[in-house]
Protein backbone atom coordinates (compact mmCIF):
# COMPACT_ATOMS: atom_id res chain seq x y z
CA UNK A 1 0.00 0.00 0.00
CA UNK A 2 1.38 3.41 -0.97
CA UNK A 3 0.48 6.65 0.80
CA UNK A 4 1.38 10.07 -0.63
CA UNK A 5 2.74 12.52 1.95
CA UNK A 6 2.77 16.29 1.61
CA UNK A 7 5.81 18.41 2.59
CA UNK A 8 8.44 15.65 2.56
CA UNK A 9 11.30 17.56 1.02
CA UNK A 10 14.61 16.25 2.33
CA UNK A 11 16.50 13.36 3.83
CA UNK A 12 15.61 14.46 7.35
CA UNK A 13 11.93 14.26 6.41
CA UNK A 14 12.44 10.64 5.38
CA UNK A 15 14.21 9.94 8.69
CA UNK A 16 11.41 11.57 10.70
CA UNK A 17 8.81 9.62 8.73
CA UNK A 18 10.57 6.33 9.51
CA UNK A 19 10.70 7.27 13.20
CA UNK A 20 6.96 8.02 13.22
CA UNK A 21 6.14 4.72 11.52
CA UNK A 22 8.36 2.81 13.94
CA UNK A 23 6.86 4.58 16.98
CA UNK A 24 3.35 3.71 15.80
CA UNK A 25 4.40 0.12 14.93
CA UNK A 26 3.22 0.54 11.35
CA UNK A 27 5.23 -1.85 9.16
CA UNK A 28 6.67 -0.35 5.98
CA UNK A 29 8.87 -1.49 3.14
CA UNK A 30 10.21 1.86 1.94
CA UNK A 31 10.06 5.58 2.67
CA UNK A 32 11.03 8.09 0.00
CA UNK A 33 10.32 11.74 -0.68
CA UNK A 34 6.59 12.20 -0.94
CA UNK A 35 5.50 8.65 -0.19
CA UNK A 36 5.61 5.72 2.13
CA UNK A 37 5.16 2.10 1.12
CA UNK A 38 3.40 0.10 3.80
CA UNK A 39 3.38 -3.66 4.32
CA UNK A 40 -0.28 -4.53 3.93
CA UNK A 41 -2.90 -2.49 5.72
CA UNK A 42 -3.14 -0.93 9.16
CA UNK A 43 -5.95 -0.36 11.65
CA UNK A 44 -8.26 2.65 11.73
CA UNK A 45 -6.73 3.59 15.09
CA UNK A 46 -3.22 3.51 13.60
CA UNK A 47 -4.48 5.64 10.69
CA UNK A 48 -5.79 8.27 13.11
CA UNK A 49 -2.54 8.30 15.10
CA UNK A 50 -0.50 8.47 11.91
CA UNK A 51 -2.49 11.46 10.65
CA UNK A 52 -2.08 13.23 14.02
CA UNK A 53 1.69 12.60 14.16
CA UNK A 54 2.15 13.73 10.57
CA UNK A 55 0.34 17.00 11.27
CA UNK A 56 2.49 17.55 14.39
CA UNK A 57 5.62 17.26 12.23
CA UNK A 58 4.29 19.47 9.42
CA UNK A 59 3.34 16.65 7.05
CA UNK A 60 -0.04 15.53 5.81
CA UNK A 61 -1.53 12.66 3.86
CA UNK A 62 -2.43 13.62 0.31
CA UNK A 63 -5.72 12.06 -0.62
CA UNK A 64 -6.69 14.14 -3.64
CA UNK A 65 -5.31 12.72 -6.90
CA UNK A 66 -4.51 16.17 -8.31
CA UNK A 67 -2.61 17.14 -5.17
CA UNK A 68 -0.66 13.88 -5.40
CA UNK A 69 0.52 14.78 -8.88
CA UNK A 70 1.56 18.28 -7.73
CA UNK A 71 3.50 16.77 -4.80
CA UNK A 72 5.21 14.35 -7.21
CA UNK A 73 6.20 17.28 -9.45
CA UNK A 74 7.63 19.14 -6.45
CA UNK A 75 9.55 16.10 -5.23
CA UNK A 76 10.99 15.40 -8.68
CA UNK A 77 12.19 19.01 -8.91
CA UNK A 78 13.65 18.96 -5.39
CA UNK A 79 15.46 15.70 -6.15
CA UNK A 80 16.76 17.18 -9.36
CA UNK A 81 18.08 20.34 -7.69
CA UNK A 82 19.54 18.75 -4.57
CA UNK A 83 20.59 15.27 -5.68
CA UNK A 84 21.78 15.62 -9.27
CA UNK A 85 24.62 17.53 -10.79
CA UNK A 86 22.78 19.89 -13.10
CA UNK A 87 25.95 20.69 -15.07
CA UNK A 88 25.67 17.27 -16.71
CA UNK A 89 21.89 17.38 -17.00
CA UNK A 90 20.98 18.39 -20.51
CA UNK A 91 17.36 17.29 -20.56
CA UNK A 92 14.47 19.70 -20.84
CA UNK A 93 12.49 20.00 -17.58
CA UNK A 94 9.18 19.53 -19.39
CA UNK A 95 10.39 16.33 -21.06
CA UNK A 96 11.84 15.03 -17.79
CA UNK A 97 8.60 15.58 -15.85
CA UNK A 98 6.45 14.15 -18.64
CA UNK A 99 8.56 11.01 -18.80
CA UNK A 100 8.69 10.57 -15.04
CA UNK A 101 4.95 11.06 -14.53
CA UNK A 102 3.75 9.58 -17.85
CA UNK A 103 1.58 12.61 -18.53
CA UNK A 104 1.49 15.38 -21.09
CA UNK A 105 3.47 18.40 -19.89
CA UNK A 106 0.74 20.92 -20.70
CA UNK A 107 -1.63 18.97 -18.41
CA UNK A 108 0.99 18.90 -15.65
CA UNK A 109 1.72 22.60 -16.10
CA UNK A 110 -1.92 23.66 -15.97
CA UNK A 111 -2.59 21.50 -12.92
CA UNK A 112 0.49 22.76 -11.07
CA UNK A 113 -0.29 26.41 -11.82
CA UNK A 114 -3.92 26.09 -10.77
CA UNK A 115 -3.00 24.59 -7.39
CA UNK A 116 0.28 26.37 -6.57
CA UNK A 117 -0.40 29.77 -8.20
CA UNK A 118 3.00 29.65 -9.86
CA UNK A 119 4.46 27.88 -12.86
CA UNK A 120 6.56 24.74 -12.75
CA UNK A 121 9.43 26.69 -14.26
CA UNK A 122 9.24 29.39 -11.60
CA UNK A 123 9.13 26.73 -8.87
CA UNK A 124 12.22 25.12 -10.42
CA UNK A 125 14.02 28.48 -10.46
CA UNK A 126 13.07 29.17 -6.83
CA UNK A 127 14.43 25.77 -5.79
CA UNK A 128 17.66 26.41 -7.68
CA UNK A 129 18.06 29.81 -6.03
CA UNK A 130 17.56 28.27 -2.57
CA UNK A 131 20.23 25.70 -3.42
CA UNK A 132 22.55 28.49 -4.60
CA UNK A 133 21.96 30.34 -1.31
CA UNK A 134 22.94 27.20 0.58
CA UNK A 135 26.07 26.80 -1.53
CA UNK A 136 27.04 30.46 -1.03
CA UNK A 137 26.73 30.14 2.74
CA UNK A 138 28.08 26.64 3.39
CA UNK A 139 30.30 25.62 0.49
CA UNK A 140 33.73 26.89 -0.43
CA UNK A 141 32.87 27.17 -4.11
CA UNK A 142 33.41 30.16 -6.33
CA UNK A 143 30.45 31.74 -8.06
CA UNK A 144 31.68 30.24 -11.34
CA UNK A 145 31.72 26.77 -9.81
CA UNK A 146 28.24 27.25 -8.36
CA UNK A 147 26.87 28.48 -11.69
CA UNK A 148 28.39 25.49 -13.47
CA UNK A 149 27.21 23.00 -10.84
CA UNK A 150 23.65 24.37 -10.97
CA UNK A 151 23.51 24.20 -14.75
CA UNK A 152 23.56 27.91 -15.54
CA UNK A 153 25.03 28.93 -18.87
CA UNK A 154 27.09 31.68 -17.22
CA UNK A 155 27.76 33.51 -13.98
CA UNK A 156 25.91 36.50 -15.45
CA UNK A 157 22.79 34.39 -15.99
CA UNK A 158 22.91 33.07 -12.42
CA UNK A 159 23.57 36.55 -11.00
CA UNK A 160 20.70 38.13 -12.92
CA UNK A 161 18.26 35.42 -11.86
CA UNK A 162 19.50 35.51 -8.26
CA UNK A 163 19.11 39.30 -8.06
CA UNK A 164 15.64 39.18 -9.63
CA UNK A 165 14.47 36.63 -7.02
CA UNK A 166 16.28 37.81 -3.88
CA UNK A 167 17.01 41.48 -4.53
CA UNK A 168 20.71 40.83 -3.86
CA UNK A 169 23.64 39.90 -6.01
CA UNK A 170 25.11 36.52 -5.05
CA UNK A 171 28.21 38.28 -3.72
CA UNK A 172 26.18 40.68 -1.58
CA UNK A 173 24.08 37.77 -0.27
CA UNK A 174 27.22 35.84 0.64
CA UNK A 175 28.46 38.81 2.66
CA UNK A 176 25.25 39.21 4.69
CA UNK A 177 25.58 38.34 8.35
CA UNK A 178 22.04 37.00 8.59
CA UNK A 179 21.36 34.69 5.67
CA UNK A 180 17.71 34.57 4.78
CA UNK A 181 17.05 31.13 3.40
CA UNK A 182 13.57 29.70 3.08
CA UNK A 183 12.33 26.27 4.02
CA UNK A 184 12.05 24.17 0.88
CA UNK A 185 8.46 23.20 1.64
CA UNK A 186 7.49 26.88 2.00
CA UNK A 187 8.51 27.78 -1.56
Amino acid sequence: MEIAIKNMVCGRCVKVMKEILNQLAIPYTNVELGKIHLKGTFSAEQAIHLKERLLEEGFDIVEDQKLMIVEKIKNLIINLVYDKDLEDWNENLSVYLSEQLHKDYSTLSQLFSSIENTTIEQYFILQKIERVKEMLVYDDLSLSEIAWKMGYSSVAHLSAQFKRITGFTPTAFGELKEHKRQFIDKI
